[in-house]
């Protein structure tokens, strides 16, 4: 990846796209009343929405028509980050917000929800019948002496239920939070027991990859180990009786009671999201009712462009922030797709299946999934109808060039490809969507509007064209309002503030290109660092996975106490192949010539498998502080790793390494 402009865009939408984006509107209207400028496209509406912080986020709120409950007194009073004051004064409800399609009549039949499982069969539920399943649970959840500030969780996969337990705890001012039923218990309780639900919604189990699996001991464990739970709601997803002294689901939500949304601050905690919690108890991060759903409308309705015509389809697991982000859909109207089941069941292609059954117009996936479709000579194109699809989304880890052209070859020419970056501790994206710009390989579009994304170097100066860390100047709605069991906020602040004070430092490596792209290098806590020279892990594994006998990589630089520096290449290979001197040389010869000789590995070493987070993520800093000779018990938190045991051959190399 580079970041010299590509000599022909990859995609540029037409003058009709360009005029019916809903982002173009809001520059029209924002140009007639808040002073936004009319001309200079999306680069000047960029510049002004960071110029004009305040200005522009009363904006968003005038387009999108807020309901501010109580009025606000001020838009950004204390700027500082962290402790940044937004809206001050005012009240809202978000729940209110994502129901609101079906107030309108017209509406009230129509899908807020479609869910899908393995069989790929898709399920309405309508804005009326949501609007009433929120109702009565949001009743019953008072009923139960649920109060605003109380925290509800939920232990679910990516169904209907979920959206709805979410939303009724919303609409009471409960603070949602959740995993997924795939997390072993001992990582729930990692997560859950920093917040102290008072109720619990679990399921008896799921399906996934075309098989059953029972969670009923996970659930028994849960509430043996969660003492402050008061209530107990179970979905019986694969069947079984409710567990003794558990509540039914059905009953919860048999009522027939218009929802009832609480009014709280703007800065009022929505949801707790976490961390990966690679080296330690995940980070319990808070965001606030007002700031995900200002950042969300902003992000959903301008970026992603979506409306009421819409569906909006991200492969997600209830365990990572996408969930969230998939469920306000909701807010601009927009029919939501919830897929419960394996990417790639009963084959590679899956996820095009349910694009194309479900009509979605919004495709959201992994760089991981459009790469393995790649290799497995998946064809969209040619064995799905996808002509509903007006844009393929990627996240998790950068879309390698490759990726890039195989979407646009393999769907369609006429495709807007927007590879989005950000963070769970926004809840959002720094950069990616913008449907009004064209795509260059390998590049995300722009920033996006209200986010003022720098890439810095070591002395806080900006860059542009050259590789540096990604910073935020000023402060988003959406940033955590705090780290649950935080009290003086020291761990949010190391977080986030501790290189450049004031100043939100993500831990990324990006370059700004001239043209105002943006290209991401990979974390810039697991760096690689020769001569001096900073390099991306994300640019070495486009490269190698490149090859197809390679299924997936990882790199590791370590810095050792001779002045040396080792930098081994640990490749999983595909099925068939063999890691000869052939192939070795083959991997250094691709990395040497794509990228440059400083890039080629000292070693290239067969693993089994790639460790990874739980939410799908390469495991790169435990793995360098294991071959640093860290205990395997202080290099990394068990309950946050895919598959423990692989770590297991890096402790060993490490003492190898030191004996020989």
């Amino acid at each position: 990846m580079t970041s010299a402009t590509s000599p022909e865009p990859l995609w540029t939408p037409g003058p009709d796209r360009i005029a019916a984006a809903a982002v173009t509107r809001f520059q029209a209207w924002a140009a007639e009343r808040y002073g936004a400028p009319a001309d200079g496209g999306y680069p000047a509406l960029h510049r002004w929405s960071v110029d004009e912080l305040d200005t522009f986020w009363r904006a968003v709120a005038d387009w999108f028509d807020v309901r501010f409950t109580t009025p606000y007194e001020q838009v950004l009073g204390d700027r500082s980050m962290p402790g940044a004051e937004w809206f001050r004064g005012a009240t809202l409800n978000y729940a209110e917000h994502a129901l609101r399609a079906g107030e309108d009549p017209a509406r009230a039949g129509e899908a807020a929800l479609l869910h899908v499982d393995e069989t790929h069969e898709a399920v309405p539920v309508t804005w009326a019948e949501l609007r009433r399943q929120v109702g009565s649970l949001a009743a019953e959840l008072r009923a139960l002496g649920v109060r605003p500030g109380d925290r509800v969780s939920g232990y679910l996969p990516n169904i209907p239920e979920a959206v709805v337990a979410l939303l009724a705890t919303a609409a009471v001012g409960g603070v949602w939070t959740s995993c997924a039923p795939d997390f072993g218990a001992r990582s729930v309780l990692d997560r859950f027991q920093q917040v102290e639900p008072v109720v619990l919604f679990t399921v008896d189990g799921y399906r996934y990859g075309g098989k059953q699996h029972d969670r009923r001991d996970a659930v028994a464990e849960l509430r043996r180990d969660l003492p402050s739970l008061r209530a107990v709601v179970h979905i019986p997803l694969l069947g079984t009786p409710a567990p003794e002294g558990a509540l039914e689901w059905s009953a919860l939500t048999a009522g027939d009671t218009a929802p009832v949304f609480e009014p709280v601050p703007f800065d009022h905690p929505l949801w707790v999201l976490y961390s990966s919690g690679t080296t330690g108890l995940p980070k319990a991060i808070v965001q606030s009712q007002g700031g995900i759903l200002l950042e969300h409308l902003k992000q959903l309705g301008l970026h992603c462009d979506l409306g009421p015509e819409d569906r909006f389809f991200w492969y997600t697991s209830i365990g990572w922030m996408m969930w969230n982000f998939l469920v306000s859909g909701l807010l601009t109207g927009t029919t939501v797709v919830l897929y419960d089941g394996s990417p790639g069941y009963p084959d590679t292609g899956a996820q095009w299946r349910i694009a194309e059954r479900t009509r979605a117009t919004l495709y959201g996936t992994s760089a991981a999934y459009v790469m393995a479709c790649r290799k497995a000579e998946v064809h969209p194109s040619r064995d799905f109808d996808l002509s509903a699809v007006k844009c393929v989304a990627t996240t998790g880890s950068p879309l390698p060039p490759d990726g890039f052209r195989w979407l646009h070859d393999e769907v369609a020419e006429d495709l807007w490809i927007a590879s989005v970056s950000g963070g769970t501790d926004v809840c959002s994206c720094f950069a990616g969507a913008v449907p009004t710009l064209p795509v260059h390989i390998g590049e995300l579009q722009a920033a996006c509007l209200g986010t003022d994304l720098q890439s810095w170097d070591p002395s806080g100066k900006p860059l542009v064209g050259e590789v540096g860390e990604l910073v935020v100047a000023n402060p988003m709605p959406s940033m955590p309002i705090r780290f649950w069991n935080d009290p003086d906020g020291s761990r949010y602040r190391d977080s986030y503030f501790d290189m450049f004070p004031g100043v939100w430092r993500h831990g990324d490596w990006i370059t700004i290109t001239d043209h105002g792209s943006v290209v991401i290098h990979g974390r810039s806590d697991s760096t690689l660092n020769r001569q001096g020279v900073r390099m991306g892990s994300a640019d070495i594994y486009e490269a190698v996975e490149r090859l197809p006998e390679i299924k997936e990589s990882l790199v590791i630089g370590l810095e050792e106490a001779d002045g040396g520096y080792w930098m081994p290449l640990f490749v999983q290979l595909a099925p068939g192949a063999t890691l000869d001197d052939e192939l070795r040389e083959k991997i250094k010869r691709t990395i040497r010539a794509e990228l440059s000789p400083r890039h080629v590995p000292d070693e290239v070493i067969e693993v089994p498998a790639v460790p990874h987070t739980l939410t799908g993520k390469r495991i790169e800093v435990p793995v360098k502080r294991l071959l640093q000779g860290t205990p395997l018990a202080k290099a990394v938190n068990p309950g946050s790793v895919d598959n423990l045991d692989l770590l297991h051959f890096y402790e060993e190399l490490a003492r190898t390494r030191r004996e020989g």
